[in-house]
């Protein structure tokens, strides 16, 4: 049985389930190279049906995330809609008047005839598509990834708005046949990720986007005007007496998406670095306080997380020390993007058969394009004039000399990771031992913001060392942040500089063998288990895609070397670019 999943908004992305399994997955950013790409993501079907020798006759049901998507907003229209939307424009008067109206439904049905035009001109039968309301997505998603299958789960759902919610709690696998109960739920109206998003807004990044850079501030901000800005935000919610597990706003306070003229003043005068720090931390204090409270009604202490707002890995790393939580899991890149799992896994576990396969859990996310000989020997063809290329005998071997050295090498090869962190094969990597790399790796290429940490890929056997994880975590997806031990100079340049906390990738040699190679040919020569990774992507822009990108990402910036697929491709200097085209060696 074959189910196509979709989400035709912010990140839109499409996926492929195979009696239950994942067996593709992309976002429409990686094709389009727009960043972040809001629309229906007709190129990305068409790449998972290619990819697996189907038509769409071959597709069972088309499972759609949410009843309702709003309309599609390119960046620009997204930062003005936040700015126009605050709460002493005029634009939120009318809209808050049109939705205690008819009009509002109307404009729903109006939408959704859109999305089903939109699927028809990808050649989809509107006929056939399932709706799948949006938080269900994303808590089918939480429990089907988790590795638990034993027993109930706690599974809890936040983002910035879905389906008119921006919160859940469920309790999943009750009677082990792996359904969901909903018992709570909260409105979009308090959303906290919308705040977030809001205030993102208000200090000049871009939101939906740019949540990271404040989160990757708010160490650097003092105490004491942390925990002043702090206060501030924690007078916007209550928790609702009425229904202990949801919050709601206090008096006054106005929809969270209509919210910028009254933050605005509400931080009047208060610093960029203390309105990052009090910011996280209200948002910390918040989800921790909501997960010990869904632990004590329930007595589950499993928890499985989906929804935008867990992006946020700082605040991961305050539920996973919360002694009332046993085992967490997060599903990687859990913002919308990521719906499309839930909603094929949903579709598919109403139609599928008893005696049929179940869902395991998740592992490793390479769900993109592998790249195939042919298509890297045309690209080298087209711009073998920059640089000369071979193939040595022993690829991680070599690549990791250059790194030891203190090179910055790229990586592109295998099938392509989905989601917002590069997992290794499309990515840049450095020895994390050398600081002064996050400084090349900026000026050379990434451009990112002086504050801004990378992450670290770390093998998984000597995970112990770098990491104070005493519940035994797994962590492969650079999902959540841990302290670091008193090693942590060992991997300086891949933790975050004022509070040295570190987003690892710990890898599992199974789950990426070539690259695990790599980590330990690296190891083998410095004693050090993991490397700097950060994605493999011009700043601004997606993740490199095909070959060509990956060279002309090199060709345009100061990277020099790369391993794309079996090859290991240097760029040639200007004086060295006469006779410099290598044929790639049989």
């Amino acid at each position: 049985m074959f189910i196509l999943g979709i989400h035709d908004g912010h990140n839109a992305a499409a996926c492929l389930l195979e009696d239950g399994r994942i067996v593709a997955a992309l976002q429409e950013e990686r094709l389009t190279r727009i960043k972040n790409h809001d629309v229906f993501p007709a190129r990305a079907v068409h790449w998972l049906l290619e990819s697996r020798g189907l038509t769409l006759r071959d597709i069972h049901a088309v499972a759609m995330n949410g009843h309702h998507q709003p309309a599609h907003r390119d960046r620009a229209r997204l930062i003005q809609d936040t700015r126009r939307g605050g709460d002493l424009h005029p634009a939120r008067a009318l809209r808050r008047l049109a939705r205690k109206t008819p009009l509002l439904a109307l404009w729903r049905r109006r939408r959704r005839a859109d999305r089903e035009a939109e699927a028809h001109a990808a050649g989809i039968d509107p006929q056939r598509l399932a709706w799948i309301e949006h938080h269900r997505c994303h808590a089918e998603a939480a429990w089907w990834g988790c590795p638990w299958r034993d027993g109930p789960v706690l599974v809890l759902t936040c983002d910035g708005a879905g389906d008119d919610l921006c919160a859940t709690v469920n309790v999943a696998n009750e009677d082990g046949r792996g359904g969901l109960r909903r018992i709570a739920q909260v409105h979009e109206s308090h959303s906290p990720a919308l705040i977030y998003l809001v205030v993102t807004t208000l200090l000049g990044m871009v939101p939906n986007e740019h949540e990271y850079k404040l989160m990757g501030m708010a160490p650097y901000a003092g105490e004491q005007a942390t925990e002043e800005v702090a206060r501030l935000f924690e007078r916007l919610l209550e928790w609702d007496p009425n229904q202990p597990l949801a919050w709601r706003r206090r008096p006054g306070v106005p929809n969270a998406y209509y919210s910028y003229d009254y933050l605005k003043a509400m931080l009047d005068l208060r610093r960029f670095d203390a309105i990052c720090g009090g910011m996280q931390r209200w948002v910390e204090r918040l989800l921790a306080e909501w997960v010990r409270r869904c632990v004590a009604a329930t007595g589950l202490r499993r928890v499985a997380l989906s929804g935008g707002i867990f992006m946020n890995v700082k605040a991961n790393q305050v539920i996973a020390q919360l002694p009332e939580v046993d085992d967490l899991f997060i599903f990687p890149s859990c913002g919308d993007e990521t719906n499309t799992m839930g909603a094929a896994w949903a579709a598919y576990a109403g139609m599928a058969a008893p005696d049929a396969p179940r869902p395991e859990p998740l592992g490793p996310i390479y769900w993109g394009a592998a790249p195939a000989p042919a298509e890297i020997e045309a690209a080298l063809a087209a711009q073998g004039a920059h640089f000369r290329w071979s193939r040595p005998a022993d690829l991680a071997a070599h690549a990791a000399a250059f790194l030891e050295r203190g090179e910055v090498v790229a990586r592109y090869a295998g099938r392509a990771e989905f989601g917002a962190r590069a997992l290794g094969n499309r990515s840049i990597l450095a020895n994390p031992a050398r600081p002064e790399v996050v400084r090349r790796i900026n000026a050379m290429i990434k451009s990112r913001d002086f504050w801004m940490p990378f992450a670290c890929s770390l093998l998984a056997e000597r995970a112990d060392d770098y990491l104070v994880n005493p519940k035994r975590l797994r962590a492969p997806y650079m999902i959540l942040t841990f302290d670091t031990t008193d090693r942590w100079a060992d991997i300086a340049a891949g933790t975050h500089p004022s509070d040295r906390t570190v987003r690892p990738q710990i890898m599992e040699p199974a789950w990426n063998p070539e690259y695990h190679r790599l980590l330990k040919a690296f190891e083998a020569r410095t004693g050090i288990g993991g490397l700097l990774n950060t994605s493999f992507n011009l700043h601004g822009y997606p993740i490199v895609n095909t070959p060509a990108e990956a060279l002309d990402v090199m060709r345009r910036s100061g990277l020099n070397y790369l391993i794309l697929g079996d090859l290991w491709v240097e760029k040639l200097s200007d004086e060295s670019r006469d006779g410099g085209r290598h044929a790639v060696a049989p």
